[in-house]
C-alpha cells in the first residue's frame, strides 16, 4: 500500500530553548521509508537511541518476514496445510490481534491476503479484465477463518494447503509501536517514529502544546488540508491515488478487497487516528475496502479512533468527533 507523506509540525527552530537537542535519521527499513526522531542532551545520546529503534525494528522485520525463509512467519506459510507450527508469544498475539480486526470488519483486513494470485496490473500494461471465475480463483486461499490458533500450545496452523499469511498492512505500524515503547522505556521523553506514513508521536512541543499533524490533500500533495493535534498516539494515512486503472470508465485503485478479489473504488486516501499505529494501520486498510459510507459508520462506533476520508474525487468526510483545526482545503 502506498503511504502518503504525513507533514508533522514538527518545527527544529521552535526547539532552540529546549533543555535537549532534535536528531532524526531517515533510513531505509522493512523496505519503506522510515524516519526516526528523538530529543536528546547530545548527539551521542540521540545517535544511541536512533540506533536503539533501528535493532529493534530490525528485529520486528525478521520476525514478521514473509521473505526470510527462516522467519517463524515463513515457517507458519512452508507448513500451510501440512502442520501447526509453534511460535514465539510476540507473533503469535499479533496473528491473534490481527484476527480480531478481522473479525470486527467482516474481513475486509485480513493477513491471509498474502495467499492472493496476482491477477490485477496497476502499471498501465492490463488491457483486459480478468474474468469472473479468475477472480474469485484468485481468492481461494484466503480466509482469516481457515488461521488456527491454539492457544495451550502455543501453534499457529493454516487449514489450506498453499494459503500463506503476510503483515504488509499491518506490520510497520506495529514496528513503530515497539520503536516508540522501546524508546520510551529509555528514557526518551519526545519523539516520533514514522514508518512511510505511519506516524507515532510521544511527548509534546517545547510551547507544552501537542505535536500538529497536516494531512495533505492526495490529489495535491503541496497542499495541507487540516491540522489535528497529537497527543501520545498514531496516525496513519494510506493512499493509492497513484496506483490505478479505469475499465469502462470505471477507476479501479490497487487495494484489493481479500473478500471477493475486486479492487477497491471510490477513495483517494484514509486517514485514522487510534492511540497505536499497529491498530490505525489495519484499519485504514479496512476502511479502504469498505468504502466511505460503510467506513464512517464503522469508526464512528469505536472509541478513541477517528478518521479522515478523501474520496477519488477530493471531496473531504470526517468520522462524527473528531477535532477539526483546519476545514477548508
Amino acid at each position: 500500500m502506498q503511504k502518503i507523506i504525513i507533514v508533522c509540525a514538527l518545527i527544529l527552530s521552535e526547539l532552540a530553548g529546549f533543555a535537549g537537542e532534535v536528531f532524526t535519521r531517515t533510513l531505509k527499513l522493512m523496505g519503506s521509508r522510515f524516519e526516526i526522531t528523538v530529543v536528546a542532551s547530545n548527539k551521542s545520546e540521540g545517535d544511541q537511541f536512533i540506533r536503539m529503534a533501528i535493532d529493534e525494528i530490525t528485529r520486528i522485520e525478521q520476525l514478521i518476514s514473509s521473505w526470510d525463509p527462516s522467519s517463524q512467519t515463513s515457517l507458519i506459510n512452508q507448513n500451510a496445510g501440512v502442520k501447526p507450527v509453534k511460535v514465539g508469544s510476540e507473533l503469535f498475539g499479533l496473528i491473534e490481534r490481527s484476527i480480531q480486526i478481522s473479525k470486527i470488519t467482516d474481513g475486509a483486513f485480513d493477513i491471509s491476503f498474502a495467499a492472493m494470485d496476482r491477477i490485477w496490473k496497476f502499471d498501465g500494461t492490463m488491457i483486459q479484465f480478468p474474468d469472473s471465475s479468475q477472480i474469485s480463483q484468485s481468492v481461494s486461499k484466503v480466509g482469516y477463518e481457515n488461521i488456527i490458533l491454539n492457544h495451550q500450545d502455543g501453534t499457529v496452523s493454516l487449514k489450506l494447503p498453499g494459503m500463506k499469511i503476510g503483515f504488509g498492512a499491518i506490520g510497520k505500524g506495529y514496528a513503530a509501536d515497539m520503536a516508540k515503547a522501546l524508546l520510551m522505556d529509555k528514557g526518551v521523553v519526545d519523539g516520533m517514529v514514522n514508518a512511510s506514513g505511519d506516524l507515532n508521536c510521544w511527548g509534546e512541543k517545547p510551547d507544552g502544546s501537542p505535536w500538529l499533524v497536516g494531512i495533505t490533500n492526495p490529489l495535491n500533495k503541496n497542499h495541507v488540508f487540516s491540522w489535528f493535534p497529537v497527543e501520545n498516539s498514531a496516525v496513519v494515512t494510506s493512499g493509492n491515488y497513484e496506483k490505478y486503472m479505469i475499465f469502462d470508465g470505471t477507476r479501479y485503485t490497487h487495494i484489493i478487497d481479500p473478500r471477493t478479489g475486486y479492487p477497491t473504488q471510490g477513495l483517494a486516501s484514509v486517514t485514522i487516528f487510534a492511540p497505536k499505529a499497529e491498530l490505525a494501520d489495519a484499519l485504514a486498510t479496512s476502511v479502504f475496502v469498505m468504502g466511505k459510507e460503510t467506513g464512517l459508520d464503522f469508526i464512528n462506533q469505536l472509541t478513541g479512533i477517528e478518521c479522515v476520508i478523501v474520496d477519488d474525487l477530493g471531496k473531504i468526510y470526517y468520522s462524527k468527533n473528531i477535532e477539526r483545526k483546519t476545514t477548508e482545503k
